[in-house]
């Protein structure tokens, strides 16, 4: 057998695939917290010695990307040599290769024949770290205010806990049981990565295992560098925007993005980005680099490509030190998951013009985040809970946008109405699609979703973090801007007091929060779409009557519900008459067309 048998190396790129997801279904099933088992906020991957992905899981896009800064950063401190048989280290500092002070990495050393030939890798976050508010803050201001930062460290010693570890972790969070519990179902998912490559060494050897991994490296960059020479040579520009930063809420945040395409080689620079923030939006350097990683992957293929280190070796950045990609310390990171979906937005609206068939219409901005925590009078213990809106997804070459779905690199589940009611005091009194939140187009955007949840005891911290509340949606290739997200908190007495994007605040018994999130952009002409189709979505109440003939040209007579062809024909002549030819790229709503 060759080194670089093309049969073996597929087989073996499939195996490592699999064991990658059965690490995470193993993760996700052992997992005590609702963030984690039902929203499903983890993921896995397998490093090789080198600390290089070779495989990863079916999860978040985001955190694939952040796990290849944090290994490198962990192997720094603990190098393979002195790595033994049962250790697992952890690490969640931002600015030592981590994201933000909730996601934590646990990494263990697969050993065959005495050697190091792999390792276990796995991230998840935590429910909460024991910050200045439950969770996440949205007020943070510095990192000291975010909660327990680890560096590199050893949670387990040759099988052993490593009981100082433990208890500083313990005694520095509001959940101790949900954050052990979730710590050590990370553990166990990395035993099951031991065991599987040992079982893959076993069958095809060590030296046709690490040979096929180089192999199976090359050939993703292979693939991908030929991906990128089918995109014409250029400089794509585009410009995002985030609301505010959640302290600051007159300063709304600009990312400013060239990407420069010269035969396979792929360079993003962010020259002209806003500084660092003084709320906790900001973004380290492996943040960043996990959007640029996650668009590459868009616009060259996605799955068709084995997803590993080799994808991104092309990729070069530049990333100003000191602004909200690449913040330094003490710069709070806490709620960075909003820039990273706003980073993603950026990059795919940049590559929009390069490869206009890979790219969808922006996605609903960023739905809002909960975090909900105090004491439980019921239980008697402090509790923690959190829930998370769902956006549209932006319309696609070719399809509708999906409604009310995690998007781009967050890829997140909704947390169930059971479940986040058993987390603690709360009622979900409504949960729905925001009607009409798409964005028009020849394929409309998806619908955002719509909740509203009632303290039922007790008075607690609520953070509220989203984002698209100002700036909406982009829509595609003549296609809508996206209607933008509202919040508000309802006081028992009636009282209503609309809320911004972000914001932490206090809840009292009887107390109600409500939201709608943003929906996705549409993409094409409204005036092609089908007729059939916007009555459907009248009848569906996903669109009004007046939305049908005011933007998409459709006379539907309310009585039949049937659609009037002739003077639907009439009414698209007339609209498009007086709109004039399609010359723009991006809707952005309030922003104009450009």
């Amino acid at each position: 057998m060759k080194k670089s048998d093309p049969i073996v190396m597929e087989v073996i790129n499939n195996r490592l695939q699999s064991i990658a997801n059965e690490m995470e279904d193993s993760l996700l099933k052992m997992a005590f917290s609702v963030i984690v088992k039902e929203m499903k906020d983890a993921s896995t991957a397998i490093f090789d010695a080198k600390g290089r992905t070779i495989a990863q899981s079916a999860a978040m896009p985001c955190q694939l990307g952040f796990l290849s800064s944090s290994v490198p950063a962990i192997l720094k401190d603990f190098p393979v040599s002195q790595a033994k048989e049962g250790d697992v280290y952890l690490q969640n500092d931002p600015f030592n290769g981590g994201s933000h002070i909730p996601d934590v990495t646990a990494l263990t050393p697969i050993f065959y024949e005495g050697e190091v030939v792999a390792f276990a890798a796995s991230m998840v976050h935590l429910a909460d770290t024991g910050g200045i508010a439950p969770g996440v803050s949205t007020a943070a201001t510095c990192v000291y205010q975010e909660g327990l930062c680890l560096p590199p460290v050893k949670f387990y010693d040759e099988g052993k806990p490593v009981k100082d570890i433990h208890e500083i972790i313990k005694q520095n969070v509001r959940i101790p049981d949900e954050v052990m519990g979730d710590l050590e179902a990370q553990v166990a998912c990395g035993k099951v990565g031991i065991d599987r490559i040992q079982t893959l060494c076993d069958e095809y050897g060590k030296d046709v295992f690490l040979d096929t991994v180089e192999g199976l490296l090359d050939h993703s960059e292979a693939l991908t560098r030929q991906a990128l020479e089918e995109i014409p040579n250029g400089t794509y520009t585009f410009t995002g925007y985030i609301d505010n930063d959640g302290v600051e809420f007159d300063k709304q945040i600009t990312l400013k993005l060239s990407v420069t395409i010269k035969g396979s080689d792929i360079l993003f620079d962010f020259t002209g980005s806003s500084p660092q923030t003084k709320g906790p939006i900001n973004c380290v350097k492996a943040s960043t680099l996990s959007t640029i990683e996650y668009a590459v992957k868009v616009v060259t293929g996605g799955d068709s490509i084995p997803t590993n280190d080799g994808c991104f070796r092309m990729i070069q950045s530049i990333l100003p030190e000191g602004s909200i990609v690449n913040a330094v310390k003490p710069a709070p990171t806490g709620s960075r998951g909003l820039t990273v979906q706003l980073l993603s937005s950026t990059c795919l609206g940049a590559l929009a013009k390069a490869k206009p068939e890979m790219v969808n219409a922006c996605s609903g901005a960023y739905a809002p985040l909960l975090y909900i925590g105090g004491y439980n009078p019921a239980t008697q213990k402090s509790f923690v809970s959190n829930d998370n809106g769902m956006c549209g997804l932006g319309a696609r070459p070719g399809k509708d946008g999906i409604d009310a779905i995690s998007s781009d690199s967050q890829n997140v589940l909704a947390i169930p109405v059971e479940a986040f009611e058993m987390s603690g005091p709360l009622r979900v009194l409504k949960y729905g699609l925001a009607d009409n939140s798409g964005g028009a187009g020849k394929y409309r955007g998806g619908l955002g979703s719509c909740k509203v949840i009632r303290l039922l005891d007790g008075e607690v911290s609520f953070t509220f973090r989203g984002d698209g509340f100002f700036v909406p949606p982009w829509g595609l290739f003549g296609g809508g801007a996206a209607k933008v997200g509202t919040g508000y908190i309802k006081r028992k007495n009636g009282d209503i007091i609309q809320i911004p994007s972000k914001g932490d605040y206090m809840l009292y018994a009887g107390d109600e929060i409500g939201y709608e999130s943003a929906g996705g952009g549409g993409y094409g002409d409204p005036l092609e779409r089908a007729p059939e189709l916007v009555l459907q979505d009248v009848l569906d109440e996903r669109v009004s009557y007046e939305t049908a003939e005011q933007v998409y040209g459709v006379s539907i007579d309310r009585k039949t519900n049937t659609v009037d062809d002739a003077v639907t024909i009439v009414t698209r002549d007339d609209l498009r008459l007086k709109r004039g030819p399609i010359t723009w790229t991006y809707d952005r709503g309030i922003l104009g067309k450009e």
